[in-house]
């Protein structure tokens, strides 16, 4: 994978914040695992996930408002019609709230 491949949400996030994710991820998810590693309560852990799923939501809309701008500019550099626009646009922001 390149490096333009990696989505910005990722690439926004800190070391600290990807270190988390992994050891998330091979923990199968427990928080309870991850507050033993850390050596701090689970409402800490809690806390330092919601935190990390807000970040990860912001740059997510930041993702969909640069892909709806592209979608735009196509529109005013006449590469595709208005109508075709709107369709790809819905179809865009069904699929991600379907998510």
């Amino acid at each position: 994978m390149n490096r333009e491949d990696v989505p910005a949400w990722i690439l926004s996030l800190d070391k600290e914040s990807i270190e988390f994710i992994r050891k998330f991820i091979i923990n199968s998810g427990s928080l309870k695992n991850i507050a033993k590693i850390y050596d701090v309560s689970y409402p800490t852990v809690r806390a330092k996930l919601d935190t990390l799923i807000q970040k990860i939501e912001l740059n997510s809309k930041t993702e969909d408002v640069e892909f709806v701008n592209m979608i735009k500019n196509l529109v005013i550099d006449e590469r595709i019609s208005l109508e075709t626009a709107k369709l790809i646009i819905d179809k865009y922001k069904s699929e991600r709230d379907d998510n």
